[in-house]
């Protein structure tokens, strides 16, 4: 049992590449890679918004989250894109949001 949880533990100190912050987000060692080109399909009705795709983090790596469209909460509701940010800690993700 001794073994099974020094493996555990050496596994997850090894391979993890991320921390959680003090404000709850997870800082990342590595920046993401380039963005992909996306197809933007046609729009699904009227009023309705591109949200463009973007990397997230997970324990392995990153992954792609493909945009999609979506309906403004408001009227003039504009959509600012998250982005992912470098500081002295590391990586971290800016979710996007209306505005």
């Amino acid at each position: 049992m001794k073994s099974l949880t020094a493996a555990l533990l050496l596994g997850t100190t090894v391979f993890a590449t991320a921390c959680a912050g003090a404000s709850g987000g997870v800082y990342v060692r590595t920046g993401p890679p380039p963005l992909r080109r996306e197809v933007i399909v046609a729009s699904p009705g009227a009023g309705y918004v591109w949200l463009p795709g973007y990397y997230r983090y997970d324990r392995t790596g990153y992954v792609w989250v493909a945009g999609r469209y979506e309906r403004p909460p408001r009227g003039r509701a504009r959509w600012v894109a998250g982005h992912w940010q470098n500081s002295r800690r590391g990586w971290h993700y800016v979710e996007g949001h209306w505005r």
